[in-house]
Parts: structure tokens; C-alpha cells; sequence
């Protein structure tokens, strides 16, 4: 009989493979499932594959909800640039407001599992706090590639995009959502 090996998280009992390629259950365990395992197996059918509990999940649903987000922050930066005809650099801040306020409802709801904070708008200035860090390397960075390097705005705002979604999550998580 030869042993398949499974993550920790996934082995409520021991599982073998028969010589058959049939798998079996040690009754070491009683053969059944606790509690945890049934509610993680339901709570798997609730949010997409590859976005399971840990910091991995909460990073791939971070990176929908900041996309989500930058679709709001890069949308509001081109209209009240392109037509309104306000400087980039300070249509960018008009984004990130609209962006920070539609990441922090999603985070809240359906990114991180713990929160740090009860009193939410400790919780929502600390959000905010850690934004404005990001905003202020999305202006460094839409600065730089515009001004200086005579790249076009949308594109920097892409490569900002990348960059603040890291030093985002990674604050967020490390302060408020541990």
C-alpha cells in the first residue's frame, strides 16, 4: 500500500491509495470529518478556485478587489483629465479617493478574514493612512514617467497600479487585517 500525501489543512483523517489506485481511510481518526474541515469544504464552494483561506486567498481576492478599485481610480484620473481638463496629478488624487473608498467596502466584506480594529473608522482612517502612502507613490511614479520620461499618464498609472497594489495589501494586512 503506498501513502498519497495531503496538505495539513486537508487531512482530517489519514488517506491511502490502494494497490488498486483506490483510496482508503484510516480509522485512526473514526473515519469522519471535524468541524472545521465540513465548514471550510462549504465555505470552498462560496469564493472562486484558487482563493482558499490564508494569506495567498486573501491576496488573490485583493488583487480582484484592487483591480476593481483601479478600474475606478484609473477611470475617474482619465475623465476628469480628458474631460474636464484637470493636471493628471491632481486628477489622480480624485481616483484614488473614489478607488480607496470602493477597496475599502470590498476588503472589508470579502478580503480579509480577521480584523485587527472593532471601531471601524479607526479602521477606515489607518485604510486610509496606508493609502495615501500608495498615493503618494502613484504621483511619484505618474510624475516620473510623464514629466521626466514624456511616457503617457494611463500607461504610468499601470505601472503604478502594480506597485502600490503590493505595498497596499501588504501594510493592510501586516496592520489592520492580521
Amino acid at each position: 500500500m503506498t501513502a498519497v500525501r495531503v496538505p495539513a489543512e486537508q487531512q482530517p483523517d489519514q488517506i491511502s491509495a490502494s494497490p488498486g489506485g483506490e483510496k482508503e481511510q484510516n480509522c485512526a481518526t473514526g473515519g469522519s470529518q471535524n468541524e472545521s474541515q465540513r465548514a471550510r469544504s462549504a465555505g470552498a464552494a462560496t469564493t472562486f478556485q484558487g482563493a482558499g483561506r490564508g494569506v495567498r486567498g486573501e491576496f488573490a481576492r485583493y488583487v480582484v478587489v484592487g483591480g476593481v478599485a483601479f478600474v475606478c481610480d484609473a477611470g475617474m484620473l482619465y475623465y476628469v483629465t480628458q474631460f474636464l481638463r484637470v493636471n493628471y496629478l491632481i486628477s489622480a488624487p480624485i481616483g484614488f479617493l473614489i478607488g480607496t473608498l470602493v477597496n475599502y467596502a470590498l476588503s472589508r466584506t470579502w478580503v480579509f478574514e480577521r480584523r485587527t480594529l472593532k471601531n471601524r473608522s479607526a479602521e477606515l482612517t489607518i485604510f486610509t493612512l496606508i493609502g495615501v502612502v500608495g498615493l503618494g507613490l502613484n504621483e511619484l511614479i505618474l510624475w516620473l514617467f510623464q514629466s521626466k520620461l514624456g511616457i503617457y499618464y494611463m500607461f504610468a498609472k499601470g505601472v503604478s497600479g502594480a506597485v502600490v497594489i503590493v505595498w497596499n495589501f501588504g501594510a493592510r494586512k501586516l496592520v489592520l487585517f492580521r
